[in-house]
């Protein structure tokens, strides 16, 4: 067995000196691998990649215990620059394109930290158009006045051009049309498989998240409650019922909801 790419373990964050978000969270990512954060909104998925990404400080959040290890350095006390250069890079939840920039001049600014000089830059767009053709199309568009699956493209291009080894996608379905959503994370995989880049990402679509992960980490109240290969998790009758809708004997309708619902198991 190697040593995964991320190792977190145990890690709590505390915002504002007071309330307490993760609760012991431990994961591990391999290199080459796409893991999925999955759970509801407020389950401490985001705070988990920021805790990665250093992002924290920002948010007046910090990690008060635990440990998090990339290629078995401690990286807690980094900065997030210093994150960018050891590879590891984060797609914020939400798009967040320059408005007032071109779509090209958006991918460019990821490729600040670079070093290896304009044509491997000039490599690296050739190459993130190959994956997102549309967005050679739209080139020259205010990132303003493209579409939402456009700029979730954007964003994700972008965070290519800094030449990352690990990948943090925080919500990359939010507000996508089905469609839209599907094609996204087709590139993730042809990404993965063909330029190794590993992934970890949040997601509250269950269902497409563990389409096309390898591993998936269900996390709800700050705490990892159930975690398995994810061929695994979807045919899990918990994940089943409480993720995907689908209890033991097929759909259920609301009202069946309402009158049965069976106790988590990880609550008893």
């Amino acid at each position: 067995m190697t040593a995964p790419l991320l190792n977190v373990n145990g890690i709590e964050v505390i915002y504002n000196h007071v309330i307490l978000v993760l609760k012991g969270v431990s994961l591990q990512v391999p290199e080459g691998g796409v893991v999925a954060l999955l759970g509801g909104n407020g389950a401490g998925k985001t705070t988990t990649l920021r805790a990665v990404s250093n992002l924290l400080e920002g948010e007046r959040g910090e990690v008060t215990k635990g440990s998090i290890e990339l290629r078995g350095e401690r990286i807690e006390k980094l900065s997030t620059a210093a994150m960018v250069e050891r590879g590891v890079v984060q797609v914020m939840e939400g798009r967040h394109c320059f408005a007032h920039l071109t779509i090209e001049e958006n991918l460019m600014t990821g490729a600040y930290t670079r070093k290896d000089g304009k044509a491997a830059v000039r490599d690296t767009l050739d190459k993130v158009y190959a994956y997102f053709p549309r967005l050679k199309t739209r080139r020259t568009s205010q990132a303003a006045y493209t579409s939402g699956g456009e700029q979730q493209m954007c964003a994700i291009g972008r965070a290519l051009m800094a030449n990352p080894k690990m990948v943090l996608l925080d919500e990359p379905s939010m507000g996508l049309a089905p469609q839209i959503v599907e094609e996204v994370f087709e590139i993730v995989r042809d990404l993965n498989t063909k330029e190794r880049t590993t992934f970890l990402l949040a997601e509250q679509n269950t269902s497409m998240a563990l389409r096309y992960a390898d591993y998936g980490y269900i996390l709800e109240n700050g705490r990892v409650v159930m975690d398995g290969a994810a061929a695994d998790l979807r045919e899990n009758e918990d994940v089943k019922e409480f993720y995907l809708g689908v209890g033991g004997e097929g759909r259920r309708s609301f009202k069946d909801v309402k009158s049965y619902k069976r106790r988590k198991r990880w609550l008893a």
